[in-house]
């Protein structure tokens, strides 16, 4: 009986291990396709900006020196103020140069005199020589004196100009109207015409100045995009805004005034030259600002999500594309710069193409993926920044 026992057990244990055997060879695993977030790619048009340094300067800046020579009596401003052309700075001491005008004015009348009794002798002797009244030699010198008379009257006359120059220059006036420094000289100071320091400077801030520096080969790249029509641009004038040090955004914009024509041979830069409303002075000459310029218009670019785009060993731009066949194909990009949270796309991928942006690290080319549902994949032509950012 604990025979028979023992052989029913072992037949039954024999069974179990052949159905085992039978369904392990029977069933083939199943391979589960990866599901990524995509990104439909779609051209759109994008304006093309370049962030660059720089730093503010003055609209005009005159170094007011004086032109006559005297003991400064009064300082007539008040340093920091805003002033206008014409408006009297310093009075230096006007004696001399009013005794200089006195004299000078005493010498006109004294040759106007001479000359109205020079006058009327040549006009009596004319009619005398004619009758041999008088010799033709009185004549002649009668003329001559008239002649000199009348000399001595425009001389004269420039001297007191001359004078009337000098004593006006006794007030040093604003050659221009902006804000004023601190004065070099106090009442007492002896100073001398056109001398090589400044007694102090005017500058004007409203409109001010940014010049920024861009490298040549940024530069030749936008002019050929332009003339190609990659880039277009209104009114053929670019508009710059402008960040500044402490983060924030200038509330005026303004415009390229001109690209400097020689390039520094050290760094193989060119100075730009902006132009900026600055109404409130809140720009001083000599800040530190970042200048974004409009350089164009791409109507036809492509922009895509940051983390769809990876570098390979060699340091090419490489993104993963989701082909109509349902696999990853990879795709080698050329880029043009940034733009907010996006790469600027100059080639590499088309209008349609399905860039994989979630999930890129479960996929590889070549092998078969899905695209996610929509409520958890990248919304195609989501909401974009207005302005992208060339490369610097």
């Amino acid at each position: 009986m604990e025979a028979l026992f023992c052989r029913t057990a072992a037949l039954i244990t024999a069974a179990a291990l052949v159905a085992g055997c039978s369904k392990s060879t029977t069933e083939a695993p199943h391979m589960q396709v990866a599901e990524v977030g995509v990104f439909k790619v779609a051209p759109e048009a994008l304006h093309i900006t370049t962030e660059l340094p720089g730093r503010t300067a003055a609209f005009q800046v005159a170094e007011v020196r004086p032109q006559v020579s005297g003991l400064i009596q009064k300082r007539l401003f008040v340093e920091g103020a805003d002033v206008k052309a014409g408006v009297a700075l310093y009075q230096i001491d006007a004696a001399s140069y009013q005794a200089a005008y006195n004299s000078a004015k005493a010498a006109l009348a004294k040759a106007k005199a001479n000359l109205m009794t020079s006058g009327p002798k040549v006009a009596r002797y004319k009619d005398l020589v004619a009758i041999e009244g008088v010799s033709r030699q009185d004549y002649d010198d009668a003329v001559a004196a008239n002649e000199q008379a009348k000399a001595d009257v425009e001389s004269a006359a420039a001297a007191l100009e001359q004078a009337a120059i000098n004593l006006k220059y006794t007030h040093v006036d604003a050659p221009i109207s902006g804000r004023i420094s601190r004065s070099a000289v106090t009442p007492g100071a002896l100073v001398t015409a056109n001398q090589t320091g400044a007694l102090t400077t005017v500058q004007q801030l409203d409109p001010i100045y940014v010049d920024v520096t861009q490298s040549s080969e940024d530069l030749l790249r936008l002019k050929r995009e332009l003339e190609n029509g990659g880039l277009k641009q209104a009114g053929g004038q670019a508009k710059v805004t402008l960040l500044l040090s402490d983060g924030s955004k200038y509330a005026e914009s303004g415009k390229l005034q001109f690209s400097d024509v020689t390039v520094d041979p050290g760094t193989g830069n060119v100075t730009l030259r902006a132009l900026f409303p600055n109404p409130k002075h809140d720009l001083l000459p000599g800040m530190f600002v970042r200048a974004v310029v409009e350089s164009g218009v791409n109507e036809q670019a492509i922009a895509v999500p940051q983390q769809g785009v990876t570098r390979n060993a060699k340091g090419e731009a490489t993104a993963l594309v989701l082909n109509k066949e349902g696999k990853v194909e990879q795709r080698v990009l050329v880029t043009g710069g940034t733009m907010g949270d996006k790469w600027l796309v100059k080639s590499g991928l088309n209008a349609g193409d399905l860039l994989i942006v979630e999930g890129v690290q479960k996929v590889k080319p070549g092998a078969p993926a899905n695209a996610a549902k929509p409520a958890t994949a990248v919304a195609a032509g989501g909401a974009m920044p207005p302005n992208a950012k060339s490369a610097q």
